[in-house]
């Protein structure tokens, strides 16, 4: 990647190499395996020099807690934090050093802490429209990532990221925590094993009252402690609104994508997991608008209905932003339909309902498993990973399709077109208007990597 941060040195290569070579054997790493459970707990404490070194770029809300659940690690320790909101950079430095009895160097410019070779991982949890930048530039100054969902906030950057991984040696886990998950894979066995039938439709949805973003407000001055420009980086140049900052930036094109990719990467990466889909949809169509919630600061949209064209299957994507109700009394989830039965599904768990023709069961039923969030397995993973030098489970690959399937959801939304996708010219054939959605303009000085 062609970036001015690029780095070589040795202390950090024969730190990384001993690192490597002092974790004992793991769990293996599968399409469909996870962590056993004596690898998350009740492990020894670790030495000093097995320690993997953590710096955080992005330090509010998810970015923050990931680097918690790595601190909460007996072989992880955080060495630097990167913000551009000096009063949550301070605040935070604060918690970690109450947490882990030492204090980390704490960074305005994300190159600059690229520059610290005690780092061996970077975990980045800034908006949408900076994970490229900030993926790009890690790789080149030689450390691991863990970059949150989605990948990118287009196309042509998730392109950009997966190419840049793919070329290094570097391990980037993508934060799709369910790859990570038990009941997930066990839901996965079962739909492959046949047990209910052809499955010919993924029903996916997602309904959250955070959708629709906060009452409206004005314009006014940013916070002295905040470095508006820096945080708007390569997005457009705009006026300062609260109502865009922070956890609300989502539900505006320039940072993120609204709901589809926010909640629906993770469960579109389901829905593709179960059918081992590995190509893009042959066709997309997208309704919806903004209906309700006037009073409410947002772009994205707050109803929504996309169908993708598969090869065999039929996949849909529905919310309602504001609601928390949706199908099956569940506010998210999918419903794989299956010849003999469904199979219904969140993180809180999974059920099996047969289908019942001439009043008999099709297939057995499964009754509720409860199942958990998967945050602190994923993080285990990746550390394991670091050390290995494996695949992590949600590799870049992992994260690059459903990322792109959101997207394309989005775009048929805003052109209100069906549309057709070329993956080997990363082009929309039938659309110019749609084109202009997959690769962003970057604002000066920032400029889209070159791989």
């Amino acid at each position: 990647v062609s970036n001015p941060f690029s780095m070589s040195d040795q202390k950090s290569d024969s730190r990384r190499e001993f690192i490597r070579k002092s974790l004992s054997a793991s769990a293996a790493i599968g399409s469909l395996s996870v962590l056993p459970s004596a690898v998350l707990a009740g492990r020894r404490k670790a030495a000093p020099s097995d320690t993997i070194n953590l710096g955080l770029i992005g330090c509010r809300n998810m970015g923050f807690n990931i680097l918690r659940l790595h601190m909460d690690q007996p072989d992880a320790q955080c060495v630097a934090l990167c913000d551009v909101d000096g009063e949550f950079l301070d605040s935070r430095t604060e918690d970690v050093k109450s947490k882990q009895g030492s204090a980390p160097r704490k960074y305005t410019d994300y190159r600059k802490m690229l520059e610290n070779t005690d780092i061996d991982a970077v975990v980045i949890g800034t908006p949408d429209h900076w994970h490229c930048l900030h993926l790009t530039a890690a790789i080149d100054a030689d450390k691991d990532v863990y970059v949150e969902k989605p990948m990118a906030n287009s196309i042509a950057e998730i392109e950009i990221m997966t190419k840049a991984a793919n070329s290094s040696n570097r391990v980037v886990q993508v934060g799709q925590q369910q790859r990570s998950g038990t009941h997930w894979a066990e839901i996965m066995e079962t739909i492959q094993s046949g047990r209910i039938g052809y499955l010919r439709k993924i029903k996916v949805w997602g309904n959250f009252r955070y959708g629709v973003g906060i009452p409206v407000v004005q314009d006014s001055n940013p916070p002295s402690h905040l470095d508006f420009d820096f945080w708007l980086g390569p997005a457009p140049l705009r006026s300062f609104n609260a109502s865009r900052l922070h956890s609300k930036w989502r539900m505006f094109w320039d940072y993120g994508g609204g709901l589809l990719t926010d909640w629906g990467v993770h469960l579109m990466d389901m829905a593709l997991w179960a059918k081992q889909v590995d190509y893009m949809p042959l066709s997309v169509s997208a309704v919806g608008g903004n209906y309700s919630f006037k009073e409410f600061a947002h772009e994205t949209p707050d109803t929504l209905s996309v169908v993708y064209e598969m090869k065999d299957f039929v996949l849909t994507w529905d919310h309602t932003a504001g609601t928390e109700t949706g199908p099956y009394d569940m506010h998210y989830g999918l419903a794989f339909r299956g010849d003999k039965g469904t199979i219904v599904a969140n993180r809180n768990g999974w059920e099996l309902k047969p289908e019942t023709p001439d009043g008999k069961e099709a297939t057995q039923k499964i009754p509720w498993t409860d199942g958990i969030n998967y945050h602190k397995e994923h993080v285990r993973n990746f550390l394991d990973c670091v050390k290995t030098r494996e695949k992590p489970n949600c590799t870049v690959e992992n994260g690059r399709l459903p990322a792109i399937y959101t997207h394309l959801g989005n775009i048929a939304y805003r052109t209100g077109e069906k549309l057709f996708y070329d993956e080997s010219r990363q082009k929309i054939t039938n659309s110019k208007a749609a084109n202009r959605y997959i690769t962003p303009t970057y604002r000066a000085p920032w400029k889209l990597p070159v791989v």
